[in-house]
Parts: C-alpha cells; structure tokens; sequence
C-alpha cells in the first residue's frame, strides 16, 4: 500500500510527538552520528534510490530534543522508526531533483550521489525515504532499508586528516547552531586567506538581522580542508582545477551555478567536523554560488556582491528559503505546480496561504498587493516569484532572496530563519 503524506496534514500528525510522547535521544541514540550514502538515479518521470554506504562518525551534534523534524521542508524526506516507533525525521533537497527539472532529464536516465545524517542508533532501525510529489504536495515512500548498529560492515574509519579551527564557540553544541565553513580551492600556502575569508563571512552574517541578533546562539567553526591547486572548475572556459571537493561552475548549463556534482565527496570531507549546517567558502573571483536546502550552500569569497551571495545561498540551505526573483535565466522548467502550496516558507501560489505568512499582513492590505510606494515597506502578497512571473506571490517588494541590493532580509525570511535557529538551539519541542 502506497504511504503518503501531506505536508500540511503531516505537521499536525506529528504534533503528537512533542506535546504527548517525546522521544527520548538517549533510549535510542548513542553520541555518535551515522552517515547514510545513497545514489539518487532516473530521469524526469522516474526516480530510484540505493543504499550505497553506512559511516560511523564523530560526535552527533544536532538538537537531542527535537528529534522529529517540524518544518517538513524539502522535496524529499527520511524518517527513522524503531519497533514501528518514529525516532527521528529530517526534510532534505538534493541536487538530483533540481536535475530532475531540467529539460535534459526528459532525454537521458542520470545518477547523482546524496548523503544525510542521522544520530546514531543503539538498536536496529529502519529508514524511510519520501520524495514529495509535484502535483499533489504530499511525501510518497519510495525507498526503505534497515539499520543494525552491530553490522560489521559499518565502515568507521577515518577519511581525512584536516584541521577544524573555531572561529566562535557559544557553548554546548547540541543547544546552538553548528555552522561549519568548509575550504574549497585553497592551497596550504593560502591558509591566512582562508581565515581571513572565513572571519569576514562570519562577521559579514552576525551584521545582518536576524543574525545578529542571535550571535550567542551560535558555533562558528572551519575546515581547513586543502586543495592541490587553488580556484575552481569552470567547464564552460576550458579551466579544471584539481581541487578537493572537485567543485564547478556550469551546472546544468548554466554560468553562475556552482555545485558540488557528487555529494559523498564532501560527506568524506566533513566526516570529522562537527556541524548542522555547511557552507563552501571556494576560492574564486567568479560571480556565483548555489545553495540546496539541509544538503549544502556555497560561494566565491572574491567576486562581486561575494557576501551578498553567501547570506542568500545560505538562506536555501539553511533556512529552506526560495528564490525570490522570477527574470533571471535559470534552466529549471516548471519547477513549481501552480496548483499546489510550495513547501518554501517565503512563497505561495495562493493554495493554502493561511499557512503562509497572512498572519504578519496589515489589515487591510489588497491580496494580490500592487507594488505601489504605499507597500513598499510591508508586508504583502507580491506577484513574481520562484522564476515566475505570474502565479506564484513573494512577501515583500524586494529582499535579500530576490537581490543582492535589498537592505535585508523582509520580516517573513526573517521569521523563518529564526525559527530555524531555535530549531538547532533546541527550543523548538
């Protein structure tokens, strides 16, 4: 029988979990973090999931309170279940899917390598893994496997040698935020660079509302993970550097996109690191950058608008926010059913929005909202949005997830990010 869920229906489903029988981390977790590595495979109409690895890692960082994720953002999910009990959830997106909605996944089957983190289980699980499907909203099953921690076949080795350097520590890291910069493109010889890069990111971030007003709530920390040559793939410009997440430019053909093709790749890079959330600082002048939400977010540290880049690639991967503007050449084809309410917490098709941000609108205020000077400054319904022009609404006229010359971020992201803080702060139960 087909296991569906809807994103709104499951939200009061798993309510229960907090106000009625909390699940206990240390019944069912050890402090350590297991690392799934799967190989997400198919083409636009179909999509396949393997097992491929199973990594015991350092210490699990995460929030041990709230264990079963309450925002089910993302266009897939995996939830945990020991003797038929829910222990842990998590929404993720990858690579793949955005790959899924190009218009080369109608022509060829292609395979793309995904990882997610789990703490580590004391007795045998299993794990469900949804895809959310476009034209209904709801997670549907479409992979499952079981866990057992005395499985020899566990790799737990280590896999590199490189150096975390904190940059700010708040205190206990399973009650903040855990973000790890992860170097890529930087030589040995380029190690003052990347501190240098790495503070001003930082600094950059804590400059910023809502940010800095919850700095104490937050680890900073680096990795200081060297390349062989400095810079970045550019495909496009017959430039390939060897570097050590093997990063580039020109994803699904288009200039500025910057990604990591093979996830695993920077799952082995960070398998020592404590951390919630990633952010690929890339050693490069280029103009661009990409972010995947609860997989990854990246960044040139020296082209134009670089700081602007990281704050709103950081904002998808982090707080699952979409892109705000709708002019913009991009090679995703129809990426959003009209006929449904996204899951992104900063756009609507008008579906459902009293989930949406109708709570934070004046009274009064015309829905769709005219971008006239009367609104410029609050809160609204705006058409254009999530690369379209028409049908899909953004909350304001211009944030930071629409430019890089807002002042900031619009009241709605802001909201939005700080729930996710005090989701990784472990205030959220």
């Amino acid at each position: 029988m087909k296991r569906t869920i809807s994103i709104f229906l499951a939200l009061m489903l798993f309510l229960p979990c907090f106000s009625q029988e909390r699940v206990s981390y240390d019944d069912h977790f050890t402090s350590e973090r297991l690392r799934i590595d799967l190989v997400l495979a198919g083409n636009k109409d179909v999509q396949r999931a393997y097992l491929s690895r199973l990594h015991k890692e350092s210490k699990w960082v995460g929030p041990k309170g709230g264990l079963i994720d309450p925002f089910l953002y993302g266009e897939n999910l995996f939830e945990v279940y020991s003797g038929g009990k829910l222990i842990y959830s998590k929404g993720f997106s990858t690579l793949f899917h955005e790959w899924t909605t190009t218009e080369e996944a109608s022509r060829v089957d292609k395979a793309y390598t995904q990882s997610i983190w789990m703490p580590f289980p004391k007795d045998k699980v299993e794990v469900i893994l949804y895809r959310r499907d476009k034209k209904t909203g709801r997670f549907e099953k479409f992979f499952s496997f079981s866990v057992d921690p005395s499985d020899k076949l566990i790799t737990q080795g280590k896999e590199n040698d490189f150096v975390v350097s904190e940059l700010q520590s708040a205190g206990d890291p399973s009650r903040k935020l855990d973000i790890l910069f992860v170097a890529e493109g930087y030589t040995e010889s380029q190690r003052d660079k990347l501190h240098s890069d790495a503070h001003r990111f930082m600094e950059y971030m804590f400059s910023m509302a809502p940010y800095k007003f919850h700095r104490f709530d937050i680890n900073v920390r680096l990795l200081e993970s060297y390349s062989q040559e400095s810079g970045v793939d550019k495909p496009h410009k017959d430039v390939w550097v060897n570097s050590v997440l093997d990063s580039g430019f020109y994803t699904f053909y288009t200039d500025r996109y910057l990604t990591v093709s093979d996830h695993t790749r920077i799952a082995s890079v960070v398998s020592g690191a404590p951390f919630d959330v990633l952010f690929i600082l890339v050693n490069d002048d280029t103009y661009g950058g990409g972010g995947i939400y609860n997989s990854y977010a990246m960044g040139t540290v020296d082209s134009r608008f670089a700081p602007e880049v990281f704050i709103h690639e950081f904002g998808h991967s982090f707080a699952g926010l979409a892109d705000e503007y709708y002019s913009s050449d991009v090679a995703y084809e129809d990426i959003y059913d009209l006929g449904v309410e996204p899951w992104e917490p900063n756009v609507t098709s008008l579906k459902d929005f009293g989930k949406k941000w109708k709570d934070m609108m004046d009274e009064g205020t015309p829905i769709p909202t005219p971008v006239a000077d009367e609104y410029s400054s609050r809160v609204g319904v705006f058409e254009g949005a999530g690369y379209m022009s028409k049908g899909l609404y953004r909350p304001y006229v211009n944030c930071r997830m629409l430019s890089n010359t807002a002042e900031g971020f619009c009241p709605v992201c802001s909201r939005a990010i700080e729930r996710m803080i005090d989701y990784y702060a472990d205030r959220i139960r």
